[in-house]
């Protein structure tokens, strides 16, 4: 008995651009065999349990030889399970998937071919450049640059191909560009043809160079231009001045900036995504992770049982407001257990959190930290008012101590902690001594904490600009000898946003 193997196109390096029916494949996945090019991002609609095999090819550099790739798919089906081979771009652009079809059909094992969105288009999109267009393109070839020029019989037609197509798309070419733009002149194609050279298409380091045909090796040589890379012939090059939106700056300020986004991982994606709508290059390592307290929730549960006692229930984070419902459910209760107790929200994403579980915070002050709370509750509180306050294990004393002056019976519960995450962070070490990354993102105290711990030198971060989403996490950063170039005036994920592109430069 076999498994099955999804050959799975992953598009041409951003992300989002992966199929729905790529998506579902992978989610189901029990091996995944991948390619250098495919967004790691992708890898994380794998199930955390899938063995990950990299089989990655950069220029001569491969990893595993392709006949290698195509019997270790075999055997991996062979053991009944579900594999998915991740392919950047289309599994048949150049992708060598009918090779890995014909070895699976050849040993009777079931196979589905999964397209995905091809470079050879998508590349040139994301520069402006339409591969055709009416009364100028009526025509495109796709054609792969990485054939040897030393071979002694090329299998490219250049002598039909140089004149009779409107539009040509190397992929894999920059290397060879020598070859390629000599052969094209040579069978006639004139030399001041339009020509582009299009880097890391679709991802937020893209570089598109705009030359001619007889230029285009030379200036690539100038720039250091270096794969992966196509290249792109034709006159549709020039509607790139008008059509160019990728990088543009009206629409996508923050393209070419680089930001270190160290969020809990659950939460790090609404960060990036604002930021990837303007353009810039988010690299995300986790600083920290939300786990269970210590004590099992065993604080929080007895609190639970006699949550009817409470007056005031005061919710410091998002976190703080999952976790608390999380084990109100679990208790065999919901949000009608709740009618008696007034709630605090400590800034707009805690009370939007709230709405999420159908309830509306009574009280939310407009500065966002414990001294804004503590200002607004001073005339509600009613002498020995109950406050359960459900947050992270380690957080500031200042509100329930100042409570308890206000004669509250205050009951602090811990419902989750922040612990130090585990990723390797060598990368991000040598980005950040290099000084490519423009600026580190913190949202929380514990964030500076833990990757100024992960990181191993604090020294590393100020060759970048910090942004601190508010004073508290300001004040860690300085007791950690690292300055802020800013400090979010509104202490939001929005308030980040918009300090990074005020500070960008």
């Amino acid at each position: 008995m076999s498994g099955i193997v999804y050959l799975v196109g992953a598009g041409p390096g951003d992300s989002r651009l992966i199929t729905l029916k790529a998506v579902d494949c992978l989610k189901k996945a029990q091996v995944v065999v991948y390619d250098h090019l495919a967004d790691d991002r992708i890898l994380r609609w794998a199930p955390a349990e899938a063995e990950l095999i990299y089989v990655g090819k950069v220029s001569a550099n491969h990893t595993m030889k392709q006949e290698d790739i195509s019997r270790l798919l075999v055997e991996k089906a062979k053991e009944n399970k579900c594999v998915v081979r991740l392919k950047g771009g289309d599994p048949f652009v150049f992708g060598r998937g009918g090779e890995e079809a014909l070895l699976l059909a050849e040993h009777q094992i079931p196979f589905e071919i999964v397209p995905g969105v091809t470079s050879a288009i998508s590349v040139p999109a994301y520069a402006g450049i339409p591969v055709t267009q009416r009364h100028m393109a009526v025509s495109f070839a796709v054609v792969t640059g990485h054939e040897d020029p030393a071979k002694a019989a090329s299998a490219v037609r250049w002598d039909k191909l140089a004149t009779a197509v409107d539009t040509l798309v190397f992929l894999m070419g920059v290397e060879n560009l020598p070859h390629i733009t000599g052969q094209l002149i040579a069978h006639g194609r004139a030399a001041d043809t339009p020509a582009a050279v299009i880097r890391w298409g679709t991802k937020p380091e893209q570089e598109t160079l705009v030359t001619t045909l007889g230029k285009a090796a030379s200036a690539v040589k100038a720039a250091g231009l270096k794969p992966p890379a196509i290249f792109v012939v034709g006159d549709v090059v020039n509607l790139r001045e008008k059509i160019g939106w990728f990088d543009a700056p009206a629409t996508r300020p923050l393209f070419g900036t680089t930001v270190l986004v160290t969020r809990a991982r659950a939460q790090a994606s609404q960060l990036t995504k604002k930021l990837d709508a303007l353009g810039a290059r988010c690299i995300e390592l986790p600083a920290i992770k939300i786990a269970p307290p210590p004590d099992a929730y065993e604080a929080v549960d007895a609190a639970i049982q006699r949550i009817a006692d409470y007056d005031w229930l005061i919710f410091t984070s998002t976190n703080g407001v999952d976790a608390f419902f999380a084990r109100l459910f679990a208790a065999g209760k919901d949000v009608r257990s709740l009618a008696k107790a007034r709630l605090a929200a400590i800034g707009k994403s805690t009370s939007k959190r709230l709405k999420v579980y159908g309830l509306h915070a009574d009280l939310m002050p407009g500065e966002f930290r414990a001294e804004g709370i503590l200002s607004a509750l001073k005339g509600e509180l009613a002498p020995g008012a109950r406050v359960l306050i459900p947050r992270a294990l380690e957080a500031r004393e200042i509100l329930p101590d100042s409570l308890r002056q206000y004669g509250a019976a205050v009951d602090v519960v811990p419902v989750y902690e922040t612990v130090t995450e585990q990723d390797d962070p060598a990368a991000v070490r040598e980005m950040l001594a290099a000084g490519e990354i423009d600026f580190v993102t913190f949202a929380s105290s514990s964030t500076v904490k833990n990757l100024v711990k992960l990181l191993g030198d604090a020294a590393l971060l100020k060759k970048a600009k910090i942004i601190a989403i508010g004073p508290i996490t300001a004040e860690t950063c300085e007791i950690l000898g690292l300055k802020p170039t800013a400090v979010a005036k509104e202490y939001t994920i929005d308030g980040m946003v918009s300090a990074i592109r005020e500070h960008r430069g």
